[in-house]
């Protein structure tokens, strides 16, 4: 079975019923019928909106313990279903999200947008060396890595333009 398959229910009933599932599918956000990954980090905004003022080494902590987090629950749902890197996993999508709206913490409400797009553009086309670490990097390591990576080049970018424009 390749990431992308749908979830048999079998595979469902295995990530709804451990405390990994419902953190791997960023609370249910994995199950949406279509762009798991697109949804996973439109809804990531929603807590980062709420996180934006606790300032950068509160937010420095929260991407470590959410990285953490995401080697646990990723890898742990990934053998629960058997496929590694499964597109219903998105809190991969949620960690890279977040690292991609760094710049976007003291900007306009269009650098939130931006982020967003930007993410989505290096997570989907996957350039070197994102597709490099995506097809070689395995387990809960693999899953997170390559959007750590991607959202890492949106929030250089996003920093570029910011710095440009102001």
């Amino acid at each position: 079975m390749t990431a992308r398959t749908s979830l048999t229910s079998t595979q469902r009933t295995a990530l709804l019923t451990h405390p990994a599932g419902w953190l791997a599918l960023f609370f249910g956000a994995g199950l949406a019928p279509v762009a798991q990954g697109t949804v996973g980090s439109a809804l990531a905004i929603v807590p980062w909106w709420f996180m934006r003022d606790i300032g950068a080494p509160a937010w420095g902590l929260v991407l470590i313990v959410g990285f953490a987090i995401g080697l646990w629950a990723c890898g742990e749902s990934g053998r629960r279903i058997g496929v590694s890197d499964h597109r219903a996993l998105v809190w991969d999508e949620v960690i890279g999200q977040w690292i991609a709206l760094l710049p976007a913490l003291a900007a306009p409400w269009w650098a939130v947008l931006a982020g967003f797009a930007l993410f989505r553009f290096f997570d989907v086309l996957k350039p070197w060396p994102i597709r490099w670490l995506d097809a070689r990097v395995k387990g809960g390591i693999g899953v997170m890595l390559d959007d750590v990576v991607a959202g890492a080049f949106a929030a250089i970018v996003l920093a570029a333009i910011l710095y440009f424009l102001h």
